[in-house]
């Protein structure tokens, strides 16, 4: 499979890139956005929608409306784009069928429809995205993972899914597997490891769901001058 920067216009890299520092004559010259890397069960979720409520004004969170801007762009059903969104999809080219129209998608296609989206997002700025590699595609943001003890994890999900402990454990497995795989595959990097973040926060008993957002809102603030 080709690297991801070869399936798009090597031109909307660089053309993002030089507009992404705008400047000030402060220092703060970069377009404010905030990628959230998560484990499921670790609030990733509602920390960016608290962050995005904090940031104030024009702040908008970016998570299944992704999904919806790729099917919008690439004029194919939404349906068909659910079925690789986060999964894993194979090293060779996937092809996925639209049984009715008989329309293929490759997987190169929804990689390159996904960066320009991500892209676009990037470019307007006040944005918090929620998974998808995002951070992989905009460097300049605030990069954050968050992570949690499994423990922690299978109880939030138990309460908040009102699930089982059985069907917890068995969810949160398939997702990390499923999203380790998704990085790997499209961008070739191992997203847990933490260098590829600004920060790297630990949700649980001695981190809230509303410390983190607090942590993450100040680090923006400063780093964006907000």
């Amino acid at each position: 499979m080709r690297k991801i920067y070869q399936l798009i216009d090597k031109n909307i890299l660089k053309d993002y890139f030089s507009e992404q520092l705008i400047s000030k004559g402060d220092g703060c010259g970069y377009i404010p956005v905030i990628t959230i890397s998560r484990e499921m069960g670790a609030g990733g979720h509602p920390i960016a929608e608290l962050i995005t409520k904090e940031m104030g004004k024009g702040w908008k969170i970016y998570h299944k409306q992704i999904i919806d801007k790729i099917a919008e762009t690439s004029k194919l059903k939404k349906e068909l784009f659910k079925e690789i969104d986060e999964k894993n999809p194979s090293i060779t080219e996937t092809i996925l069928k639209d049984l009715f129209r008989k329309k293929y998608v490759t997987l190169s296609v929804y990689h390159k429809h996904l960066i320009e989206v991500l892209l676009a997002i990037g470019k307007r700025g006040k944005a918090v995205i929620v998974g998808r590699g995002a951070n992989f595609v905009l460097p300049h943001a605030l990069n954050v993972r968050v992570v949690c003890e499994m423990e922690q994890r299978i109880k939030w999900e138990m309460e908040f899914e009102k699930i089982s402990r059985k069907e917890a454990i068995k969810r949160i497995t398939k997702s990390d597997k499923e999203r380790v795989e998704f990085v790997n595959n499209l961008f070739h990097h191992d997203l847990r490891k933490a260098h590829y973040y600004d920060l790297v926060i630990r949700t649980g008993q001695h981190m809230s769901i509303h410390d983190a957002t607090n942590v993450i809102v100040n680090l923006a603030k400063r780093k964006f001058c907000i």
